[in-house]
Parts: C-alpha cells; sequence; structure tokens
C-alpha cells in the first residue's frame, strides 16, 4: 500500500474522533450551564419542620421555616384553622410561628399551610386527646358570682393579645413560686355546683403562703399592672410580663406588687408577693402563659427551650 493510500485511511479515524470530542464538549458545556438552574431549585424551596413531634391540646407547636432566598423581604405567612399566626426571623432567612392549642379545640388532624417566596407548603399534623381532671370549686360569700369589670376586662384582654416583635426570652423558663402546684394547666370546674361551660383553668396555681415571694420565669417587660382598687375584681392585684413574639404570663391575686409598667425584668427577679385577692378561696399564686391570645400549658415551658 502507498503512503497516500495510508494517509486516506487514516483521514476518516481522524475525523471522527474529532466530532467525538467537539460531542463531548457540548455536553460538559450543556452540563455546565444547567449546573446553576438545578442547584437553585432547592435553595429556593420551602423548607418546615414542627415540634413537637406528637403534639397533645395544651401543646404549643413551634413550626420552624427555612427559606433560602435572602432578598424575599417578606415574612412567611402560616395560618391554620383559618387562624394566621405571625413568623418571627430567629436567624438569617429563618423563621419561627407559635401556634397554641387549648383543651377546647378538638383532637385529630389539623392542617398548617405555610406560604413564603411563592411557594406554599401544607403539613398535616395529629393533636392528640388529653384527659383533664374535674374540680369542684366552693367560693365564700361575697366571693361567688363576681364579675369583672369592663374596664378590668379591656386591660387584660389588651395585654394578652401583645405580639412584640422582639424576643426577650431565652431559654426554659423558672418556677415563678417555691410553693406545691395546687391545680394544674386545663382542670374543668364546677363553681358552687354549676359547671362553668367552655371554661378551663388557664394556668397553674402555687400554694405558697401569703407574702411569699412570686418572680419572673423569663426575662420580659412589664405591660400590665392592675390592683383590686382600680376595678380588678377577678384577678385582683395583678402583674402581667410580655416576653415577646406573642408570649405574655399573667400573675394574679398578689397580696403586693414590687414593679411598674415598663420596667424591664430578668429571670428570678421579685415582681410581687402571693396572696389570696380577687376571685380566690385562699392563699395562691396564679400563673397563665399565653401564646398568641391563647392560654397554653407553662409546664413545657419550663423543661424545654422554645426559641
Amino acid at each position: 500500500m502507498t503512503t497516500v493510500d495510508r494517509t486516506q485511511k487514516l483521514v476518516p479515524a481522524a475525523v471522527s474522533n474529532l466530532q467525538v470530542n467537539r460531542l463531548a464538549t457540548r455536553m460538559v458545556a450543556g452540563i455546565l450551564a444547567a449546573l446553576p438552574v438545578a442547584l437553585a431549585l432547592p435553595a429556593e424551596a420551602l423548607q418546615v419542620r414542627m415540634t413537637p413531634a406528637n403534639p397533645k391540646l395544651g401543646d404549643t407547636l413551634s413550626v420552624f421555616i427555612s427559606v433560602d432566598n435572602p432578598g424575599a423581604g417578606a415574612s412567611p405567612t402560616v395560618t391554620s384553622s383559618d387562624q394566621t399566626y405571625p413568623a418571627f426571623e430567629v436567624a438569617p432567612n429563618q423563621y419561627r410561628a407559635f401556634i397554641p392549642t387549648t383543651p377546647l379545640q378538638k383532637a385529630g388532624k389539623r392542617t398548617i399551610r405555610v406560604s413564603g417566596n411563592g411557594q406554599v407548603r401544607n403539613l398535616l399534623v395529629q393533636v392528640n386527646s388529653r384527659k383533664f381532671p374535674v374540680q369542684r370549686i366552693n367560693l365564700p360569700p361575697g366571693k361567688a358570682g363576681v364579675k369583672a369589670t369592663a374596664y378590668e376586662l379591656k386591660r387584660v384582654s389588651e395585654f394578652k393579645a401583645l405580639q412584640t416583635p422582639q424576643k426577650y426570652w431565652n431559654g426554659i423558663f423558672i418556677k415563678p413560686n417555691t410553693g406545691r402546684i395546687s391545680t394544674i394547666y386545663g382542670v374543668r370546674r364546677y363553681y358552687n355546683g354549676k359547671f362553668a361551660k367552655d371554661y378551663y383553668h388557664r394556668g397553674v396555681d402555687y400554694a405558697g403562703p401569703t407574702g411569699s415571694p412570686v418572680v419572673a420565669p423569663a426575662a420580659g417587660k412589664v405591660a400590665l399592672v392592675g390592683r383590686v382598687s382600680e376595678g380588678f375584681r377577678v384577678h385582683g392585684n395583678v402583674v402581667g410580663i410580655d416576653h415577646g413574639q406573642g408570649v405574655t404570663s399573667i400573675f394574679m391575686h398578689l397580696s403586693r406588687i414590687n414593679v411598674k409598667e415598663g420596667d424591664m425584668v430578668k429571670p428570678g427577679q421579685l415582681i410581687g408577693a402571693v396572696g389570696s385577692t380577687g376571685a380566690s378561696t385562699g392563699p395562691h399564686l396564679h400563673w397563665g402563659l399565653y401564646v398568641n391570645g391563647q392560654s397554653v400549658d407553662p409546664t413545657p415551658w419550663r423543661y424545654q427551650e422554645f426559641k
């Protein structure tokens, strides 16, 4: 075979390799061009998780939302049972919303809808039932049938509705009094033989002696101070602390008040003393914890951190 013949036979192979190389180059370029888009999709995804894993009536549900898009701007929206709950930024592009549950609600499945960054996520949550004790209370003459004044109801309602953007508390809540717990959260009651419909014990009672210290369970701002002399017939002498982001504490039946509205308090700081003012059968402290206007069980807040 001549040299020319060998060259002619080699040319087709050379052309084939060139074509293969060009094709490979185009494929790699195509992959690289598509790669940023593929990586961007998960980054824009709305990631949602909730605690506790197995909630029961009275628990506070924490909904955590991650939005990896710094330019989104607006906070996510969280809704459940036609109620919208505020979502507060707790870290860069990380949000948290609290959803309260109460003994008056029905156990079962409920949907939590989270909207943000043009996306929607639906969480199906099973809220388990819980048995609450029944208690019979006999109020002494003069305290049976006592009704709150319009001023009292207005001040307390405004206090419980607070949703201050700033978060004051940090870590777990501490006991506001060293006395034994005499009544737990959620108890249903008969007052002087009559069942209190749509009522449940909205807090925890501590059977401390008259004059024993009442301290702030967590940091916050004193947003309510009320006295019997001002018309607080049911609550008695009362202090309300705003812990921020829809979380408030109320302390009732005090014999003494040691703070004023506007004061900033720290965990363990003295705010008053146990008493029996208002609708009370004897000396005790009533501590109620409210989340977005609804009374929740304070006990979990004492044993786990709500961030």
